[in-house]
C-alpha cells in the first residue's frame, strides 16, 4: 500500500505533492476496477492539509481524464485512460525526426534564476520565485542551427540535475508526471546580437527566426516559457489555413 504522506517542509507546493500522490494511487492495483479513492476530507485530515488543497489536485487529474468524480459518492480511477498529448505541434526533436534529420547537442546548461517581469507573467508566478533556466544549443553534424532557452514553473519540482540530453517533454512526463498539451506561439524575425551571432555562428546583424512558446498542461496550468532562436536560412515555417 502507498504511504499516504507529504513533506510539509518541502519547497514543492502542497497541491503538487498531493497531485503526485494521487498519480501513484491511480497506478496502484488496489484502485483499479472502479474502487473508490480515499474521500477528500479523509485524505486532507490524514495529510494535515486543507480540503481545498486536495480538491485542487483532484480537479487537475479530472481535467486530464484520469479520475472520475461521482457527485455525492466519491472519486474513482477512470477506465481506459487516455492522456491528452501533443497533436498539432511538436518538440524540436520531433520536428527534425519527421524530416529525417539527426540532432546533436552542442551544449546544455541549467541555472537557477529569479524571473524578470516577462517570464513571471508567462509562467503566472511571482518575481521572487526561483525557477530553473535551461539553455540548449542544437543542430546537425555540420553546424549549430538553433539556440533554446526554457524557463520552467517551480511546481514541476525540477532539481537541475536532470539529463536534458533526453527529450525535454519526456523528462517532464516520465520523471515528473507533467504532461504538456497546449502551446501558444509567436514567431517573428529579429537581428542577431553579438551573443546570438556567436552561438549560431553567424554575422552580427544577420536575420534570426525568433519563436516564443508558452506551454500548458491539460488543465491550463503554465509549464514552460520557451524562447527559440533559429538560423533564418535553415528554417521555413509553413501554415495551412482552411477557409470556413
Amino acid at each position: 500500500m502507498i504511504d499516504l504522506k507529504i513533506d510539509h517542509k518541502s519547497p514543492i507546493p502542497l497541491h503538487i505533492q498531493v497531485e503526485n500522490l494521487l498519480r501513484e494511487l491511480i497506478r496502484h492495483p488496489d484502485y483499479q476496477g472502479g474502487k473508490f479513492l480515499p474521500k477528500e476530507v479523509d485524505l486532507a485530515k490524514r495529510l494535515g492539509i486543507s480540503r481545498n488543497t486536495v480538491r485542487r489536485a483532484t480537479n487537475k487529474l479530472s481535467h486530464e481524464n484520469l479520475l472520475v468524480r461521482k457527485k455525492g459518492i466519491g472519486t474513482v480511477v477512470a477506465t481506459n485512460n487516455v492522456k491528452i498529448r501533443l497533436s498539432n505541434w511538436y518538440s524540436f526533436s520531433d520536428e527534425m525526426h519527421e524530416h529525417g534529420i539527426s540532432l546533436i547537442n552542442y551544449g546544455t546548461s541549467t541555472t537557477w534564476i529569479t524571473p524578470d517581469e516577462e517570464i513571471a507573467e508567462a509562467l503566472e508566478i511571482r518575481q521572487i520565485d526561483k525557477i530553473l533556466k535551461l539553455e540548449r544549443l542544437r543542430g546537425t553534424e555540420e553546424e549549430p542551427t538553433v539556440y533554446f532557452v526554457s524557463y520552467f514553473h517551480p511546481r514541476i519540482g525540477l532539481t537541475g540535475d536532470e539529463d536534458f540530453t533526453r527529450h525535454k517533454y519526456e523528462v517532464l512526463e516520465m520523471d515528473y508526471s507533467t504532461v504538456v498539451a497546449i502551446s501558444k506561439e509567436e514567431i517573428r524575425a529579429i537581428l542577431a546580437d553579438d551573443f546570438l551571432a556567436e552561438k549560431l555562428n553567424v554575422q552580427t546583424g544577420s536575420p534570426v527566426l525568433f519563436r516564443t512558446r508558452r506551454v500548458y498542461d491539460p488543465g491550463g496550468w503554465a509549464v514552460e516559457f520557451n524562447l527559440g532562436y533559429y538560423k533564418a536560412d535553415k528554417f521555413t515555417y509553413s501554415i495551412d489555413i482552411e477557409r470556413k
